[in-house]
């Protein structure tokens, strides 16, 4: 099991949410699409979501480009778990106190 980064988590916990396509999933997330967009395909090269384009046809219908949608799989949901559960777990740390 890879880790994953605070922010990757943040996009693979939208697409989880339902969030299908990059800009919808950046403004879910509040992260840039410069962040975005990295993170999707990292999660696409690890098998954690799977993407599909949409149809030509209906992107020109609505007048802009083809839209690429994702969706979790079973091992993206695997280690959305682990690293929720890991960074939760960030919060509890103490901090250290600094002896003199």
């Amino acid at each position: 099991m890879r880790y994953i980064t605070f922010p990757t988590t943040l996009v693979l916990q939208a697409i989880a949410d339902g969030a299908r396509y990059g800009f919808d999933i950046a403004d879910r997330t509040g992260l840039q699409t410069g962040t975005v967009y990295p993170a999707l395909r990292r999660l696409d090269m690890l098998g954690y979501v799977r993407s599909s384009w949409e149809s030509e046809k209906v992107a020109r219908r609505e007048q802009r480009p083809a839209r690429r949608y994702y969706e979790i799989t079973k091992a993206g949901s695997e280690a959305l778990e682990i690293a929720i559960k890991r960074f939760e777990n960030l919060g509890r740390l103490k901090p250290q106190q600094r002896h003199a």
